[in-house]
C-alpha cells in the first residue's frame, strides 16, 4: 500500500494561485483566454511549474473541474441522504442532478473550456468517471431494465457549457438543473 505523500506547503500556494489565475483567464476571456503561458504569468510562477504540475491545458481544465467537483463527491459518498447513502433512488437522482446543476450553472465556461480541451479524453476524466459511475448506479437500481450505462452518458452530455448558458437566464438562475431534473424523473417509474 503506497502512503500518499502531503503537499508541501509553497507546492499548495503554487497550486492554488494557478487555479484561481485559470479561472480567472475563463472568466475574462473565455476558453481561448487559458495558455500555459498567460496562466504561469498571472499565478505569479513559471511556466515550467505549471507544465510540471498539470501537463497541459487539458490538465489544467481537469484540476479545476476536480476543484468544484470535490464538495459533491465528498456529499455523494458520506453526507447525509439523500445525497448521500441511504435515501430512495428517485431522491438520491434528484439531489446529486441539483448539486451536479448548481456547479454546471457557476462554472459553464469552465464545462465548455474543459470539453473542448479534453475532447475523447473527457470520458477518463475522474469527476467525469464519478459522475457517471454514480448516475449509472442510480438508473440500474431505478431502472434496471434500461441501459443504465447509456442513461449516465445521455443525462451528462446534455451538461454542455454552451447549453447551460443558453437556457440560463438571470431571472431564473435554476431553469437547466430544474429541466435535467424533470428530465431523469421520467425515465424512471413513477411512484
Amino acid at each position: 500500500m503506497t502512503e500518499q505523500r502531503a503537499e508541501r506547503a509553497d507546492a499548495a500556494r503554487n497550486r492554488r494561485a494557478v487555479l484561481r489565475a485559470t479561472e480567472q483567464l475563463l472568466t475574462e476571456g473565455g476558453r481561448d483566454h487559458v495558455s500555459l503561458d498567460r496562466v504561469a504569468a498571472l499565478a505569479g510562477v513559471g511556466k515550467g511549474t505549471v507544465f510540471r504540475r498539470f501537463g497541459n491545458r487539458a490538465g489544467l481544465l481537469q484540476a479545476l473541474l476536480e476543484e468544484r467537483a470535490r464538495e459533491l463527491r465528498d456529499a455523494v459518498r458520506n453526507g447525509p441522504p439523500p445525497l448521500g447513502p441511504g435515501a430512495p433512488t428517485p431522491e438520491r437522482l434528484l439531489a446529486f442532478l441539483d448539486g451536479l446543476g448548481a456547479i454546471a450553472e457557476g462554472n459553464a465556461t469552465l464545462l465548455s473550456a474543459h470539453g473542448q480541451a479534453c475532447a475523447e479524453d473527457k470520458y477518463r476524466d475522474p469527476s467525469y468517471q464519478f459522475w457517471h459511475r454514480h448516475l449509472c448506479t442510480l438508473f440500474a437500481d431505478g431502472r434496471p431494465d434500461l441501459d443504465a450505462d447509456f442513461l449516465a452518458h445521455a443525462i451528462l452530455a446534455v451538461f454542455d457549457g454552451d447549453l447551460i448558458r443558453h437556457t440560463t437566464s438571470p431571472d431564473d438562475p435554476r431553469h437547466f438543473t430544474r429541466s435535467i431534473q424533470q428530465m431523469a424523473m421520467a425515465l424512471l417509474p413513477p411512484p
